[in-house]
């Protein structure tokens, strides 16, 4: 396995680097801005006492007279030595050579190109001669208004590097002060990063990214997180899908994604935590949220969601458990039936046992057989036989239209089961709420390439002010008791008719009279 150097040691060695690496480019950039004003200074120097040499009247008759003696030599090497210049060359008009440290030069041109100092111009500068690079003053030598010379003094310039580990002493003594502080400064930094990271060096801080971003994205689940201030910090794809937020929703508020309504509302914390259905589009989800809590504080709450929107999903919400009402509701009926006809039995009334089943048998076998000869649908015959066995157990007049009549292919069986289902179990409570009169009138039928059902009941009506309210997810007129969801078979109603491209309504004509609306599919031919 690969060693890897803690983040401690990492930030330590890199501050250390950088401190050693500014400390150099500071002293070299010194030690280059300094040796530029050395240079600045050496030329002004040379300069200074190039004209002074050059004004000596002894050195300019000299010149003149071919120096037999040697003069300007010996003058020039006393100046040299008393100025502590390195060099000081005195030449004739030509740019031959009277004086030099390097007597065996003396007689020979300069290297460099008299011209313009001997045309009556000072010059200073940095150049390489025989002896070096040098910082040197050149001043031309007049006599009586003629150029007869020149003179050029120079001053050696030491190495940059030799500048450089010149100061270095100097530069240590700032240097060690900073480069302690620096490692202070670098393990304070890596305790703290250690604190705030729970003690995991960078490497496994991305292998919980990796496994992170590898978890929420492989689940079924969508999964949304929100920080305190109700803002989206996490969502995964399913999140994004059954939610359809935007692909910039992570950093923003949850209210700028989502409309308003009881998934905001659950999502902000305004609904119970658990298990709580919601309606998202055209989905059914059973959303739950929990709280994030770091070190005992909670710094938001994340939520997951679970799309039900199939039938099996959400048995419940999509009248299959009416279907097992019915069942129960049947079973209920024909025991009581059994119970009386075993009582007459006993009583030795058995001409009265034999009516009461005669006529019991014929009123189920007379339903049975027109609501299968008139509805087309079996799925429908037999949702429409089921709750006209709750009916009958809850004392309510069930009736169904002489015209009601649906073909196979108008709506699925489940959509037809939570559509019509969730319709009539809503006009059975309303009516049963009805003192007297208490009945409800169904109604399927096809017509103008529409699929119309109506469901009517005895009831009180829709409440004034509330009939558009009423296919609201969570919104309810009933109690809710034993914790029993309410609000969500409208909702589910609407849901549906829409997913279908219908609509539904309802209005008060003695009772609530709801309306669906729904385009006939066309067969395409085999």
């Amino acid at each position: 396995m690969k060693t890897r150097l803690p983040l401690a040691y990492q930030i330590l060695g890199f501050q250390v680097a950088i401190i050693l690496l500014s400390a150099l480019i500071g002293a070299a950039a010194a030690v280059w801005q300094a040796s530029q004003e050395l240079d600045r200074q050496s030329e002004q120097r040379s300069l200074a006492i190039a004209e002074s040499v050059a004004n000596d009247a002894s050195i300019q008759e000299a010149l003149l007279g071919g120096d037999p003696g040697g003069i300007i030599q010996q003058a020039a090497e006393t100046i040299r030595h008393s100025t502590g210049a390195s060099y000081v060359v005195v030449t004739d008009g030509r740019g031959i050579r009277y004086s030099h440290p390097n007597a065996a030069l003396i007689g020979r041109p300069v290297d460099e190109d008299p011209s313009a100092v001997l045309a009556g111009h000072s010059w200073v500068g940095v150049q390489r001669g025989t002896l070096g690079v040098s910082a040197r003053g050149k001043a031309p030598m007049f006599y009586r208004g003629q150029i007869i010379g020149m003179v050029s003094v120079g001053f050696l310039e030491p190495p940059l590097a030799q500048r450089l580990f010149g100061e270095l002493p100097g530069f240590a003594t700032t240097l060690l002060p900073s480069l302690a502080i620096g490692v202070v400064a670098s393990w304070l930094l890596a305790w703290r990063l250690k604190r705030q990271t729970f003690g995991l060096e960078p490497y496994e801080i991305a292998g919980l990214l990796e496994e992170r971003e590898a978890s929420l994205q492989g689940i079924h689940e969508g999964a949304i997180a929100t920080d305190r201030d109700g803002t989206i910090t996490l969502a995964n794809d399913e999140a994004r899908r059954l939610l359809a937020l935007p692909v910039d929703c992570v950093g923003r508020k949850v209210a700028q994604v989502l409309p308003q309504g009881r998934l905001l509302k659950f999502l902000s914390g305004g609904l119970k935590d658990e298990d709580e259905v919601l309606l998202a589009g055209e989905r059914v989800l059973v959303a739950s949220r929990r709280a994030i809590l770091v070190r005992g504080h909670e710094i938001g709450h994340v939520a997951t969601l679970r799309d039900t929107t199939e039938l099996t999903g959400l048995a419940p919400g999509l009248g299959v458990d009416s279907l097992t009402d019915a069942l129960r509701a049947q079973a209920h009926e024909f025991a009581n039936r059994l119970h009386t006809i075993a009582g007459l039995m006993q009583l030795g009334r058995s001409d009265e046992a034999m009516k009461l089943i005669a006529q019991s048998s014929g009123l189920h076998q007379e339903l049975t057989e027109s609501l299968l000869e008139r509805v087309g649908d079996p799925v429908l015959g037999a949702l429409l036989l089921a709750k006209a066995a709750i009916a009958t157990e809850r004392g309510i007049d069930f009736r169904v239209s002489e015209d009601t009549m649906m073909t196979r292919s108008s709506l699925e069986s489940e959509q037809l089961i939570t559509l019509l289902g969730n319709l009539i179990d809503n006009a059975l409570d309303a009516a049963a709420a009805s003192p007297v009169d208490r009945w409800v009138s169904v109604s399927v039928t096809e017509q103008d390439s529409e699929l119309v059902i109506k469901v009517h009941d005895s009831g009180t009506g829709v409440p004034e002010g509330v009939d558009g309210q009423i296919f609201q997810e969570g919104f309810s007129t009933k109690a809710r008791p034993n914790r029993k969801r309410r609000g969500f078979g409208l909702a589910l109603v609407r849901q549906v008719a829409r997913r279908n491209g219908g609509e539904v309504s309802v209005v008060n004509e003695g009772g609530a009279l709801f309306t669906v609306r729904i385009p006939l599919k066309v067969l395409v031919p085999q």
